[in-house]
């Protein structure tokens, strides 16, 4: 199936005590959900994931940013997601602590969650079955995954390289 290809970011950062700073999103996609900050790569201008990545935690965070500061511990491809998109995800551990919760933007509000309250809030499910037991366990190391999200059946998700764990 043809469908439009989208390059994102999503970058876990975290405040000194350990907490994960979350986004309620406010827009399609994931409306209503609480999901790590991130975005869409500006390919027109030939950006990076990682200059995206400084970009969105700016942008989102108001935190300064290089990119000596990000790990990138995963790249996602989900196909077929909520049937509309296929993506490629990059998804960064921020290694720098935000000192103060962000004030609210046009995507979103703000909540920093422990890793164990995040278990409890409304994400978006491939976000529960995939990323967060991927972040638990590669969060150090890499992992390339394959989604296929086709809504006819099961999510399959495939580990094409890990290393790290």
């Amino acid at each position: 199936m043809e469908l439009p290809f989208k390059i994102s970011v999503l970058v876990f950062v975290k405040d000194a005590a350990g907490r994960l700073l979350m986004i309620e999103r406010r827009k399609a996609p994931n409306q209503g959900c609480w999901s790590p900050i991130g975005g869409k790569l500006e390919m027109a201008h030939g950006e990076s994931p990682f200059e995206c990545a400084v970009r969105e935690v700016g942008e989102e965070a108001g935190l300064e940013i290089t990119r000596e500061d990000l790990h990138l511990w995963s790249m996602i491809s989900e196909k077929h997601y909520e049937g509309e998109t296929h993506w490629l995800m990059f998804c960064f551990e921020c290694k720098k602590p935000l000192e103060a919760l962000p004030v609210t933007i046009d995507e979103g509000r703000f909540q920093f969650y422990t890793r164990e309250e995040v278990d409890g809030i409304k994400l978006p499910e491939t976000d529960r079955t995939m990323i967060w037991p991927n972040y638990d366990r590669f969060k150090s190391g890499f992992v390339a995954i394959s989604v296929d999200c086709q809504q006819s059946r099961d999510m399959e998700i495939v580990v094409e390289e890990s290393f790290g764990m």
